[in-house]
């Protein structure tokens, strides 16, 4: 079951702990009222879908008891005044409430407060003390996108794939790539780059072998986000195939900032719009000034900004604001981050 809580001797000995947990892995921070960072813990990727919810929450656990035990504090009644978990696969309201439940059932915080974790790329990316007022876009692995306002209203999408209107984030960018490379050469649609830059990423000498490789498993399906960078790559030489989808995800990206800031009312407002995640951190011109380029056309005073801050920092600022930290606490948590 893992840890069931730390303590010092006068009971919470944090006032948050703060819990990043992804697809790949977890990242966790017990903070002080002040901002001070006690400990930190890191493990594997949280993916109730694939192994459960309980066993999901062990995983968090391995990271809260390396965290714990960095800050000097002993097994007992709960670490943090509140739990502040920002989590993959936290997409619907359902399985928000679920989550808590089951991280709250861990006993770890007096309260616990879980989000998508999306929400801390948003946070992570605002600066000052100031409440959370602006939207992200997540482009990673996948695509996501959510606002939110000072007075605790939220835009979000349900972020489940293609059944849910999404398409994009490295594992789209690899498909498509991949669905035009393959037709280039067997004859079904026109030439491209891509063609003869994907197999040769793998050191071999047609999309037929890579397809081949690929379906029989001598090239593991978990290696296709290394396409990602190829697909940039070829595009940046000019290959209209390539930059075509390129600019289907400049287009994909502006859709969700637009819609989230047009629910929040802030479409004609001065407000932040924050990218993060692997594939918008890259900062590859084509498609990052492709997204400046469309979203001053929509959104003509949104301010455009990539977040390179872990979004660990994101989940403790949220913790933040729910305990009402001190004057000074915000900064000084960002200061340790850096």
């Amino acid at each position: 079951m893992g840890v069931t809580g730390v303590t010092g001797a006068n009971g919470p000995s944090a006032a948050v702990l703060a819990i990043d947990a992804g697809n790949s892995k977890t990242d966790v921070a017990l903070i002080g009222a002040d901002g001070s960072v006690l400990g930190t813990g890191r493990s594997g990727g949280f993916q109730p879908p694939r192994v459960g919810v309980e066993a999901a929450v062990d995983v968090l656990a391995r990271a809260v008891a390396e965290a714990a035990g960095a800050a000097g504090l002993r097994p007992g009644a709960p670490c943090a005044d509140v739990v502040s978990a920002c989590l993959a696969n936290a997409d619907l309201p359902v399985e928000e409430r679920r989550l808590t439940a089951a991280v709250g059932a861990r006993g770890w915080g007096v309260r616990t407060e879980v989000r998508n974790d999306t929400f801390a790329i948003l946070r992570a990316g605002l600066s000052g003390a100031d409440l959370p007022r602006g939207v992200a876009v997540v482009c990673g692995a996948g695509i996501n996108c959510v606002g939110m306002l000072p007075d605790g209203r939220t835009a979000r999408f349900p972020a489940l794939g293609v059944i849910s209107g999404d398409w994009g984030g490295g594992g789209g960018l690899a498909e498509d790539a991949m669905w035009w490379a393959a037709r280039a050469e067997d004859g079904r649609g026109g030439p491209t780059g891509l063609a003869r830059a994907l197999p040769a990423h793998f050191g071999l000498a047609s999309m037929a072998a890579l397809i081949e490789a690929l379906h029989l498993g001598a090239v593991p399906r978990g290696r296709m986000h290394e396409l990602v960078p190829v697909l940039f790559a070829v595009a940046a030489a000019g290959d209209p195939v390539a930059s075509a989808i390129v600019e289907r995800q400049a287009g994909e990206v502006v859709a969700l900032a637009t819609v989230a800031l047009e629910r929040l009312g802030l479409l004609r407002e001065d407000v932040p719009v924050l990218l993060g995640g692997s594939v918008l951190a890259a900062r590859h011109p084509q498609l990052n000034d492709r997204i400046g380029e469309l979203l001053a056309a929509r959104a003509p005073l949104a301010r455009l900004s990539v977040v390179t801050a872990p979004p660990v920092l994101g989940a403790a600022l949220l913790g933040l604001d729910a305990v009402d930290a001190p004057h000074g606490a915000h900064a000084k948590l960002r200061a340790h981050f850096g």
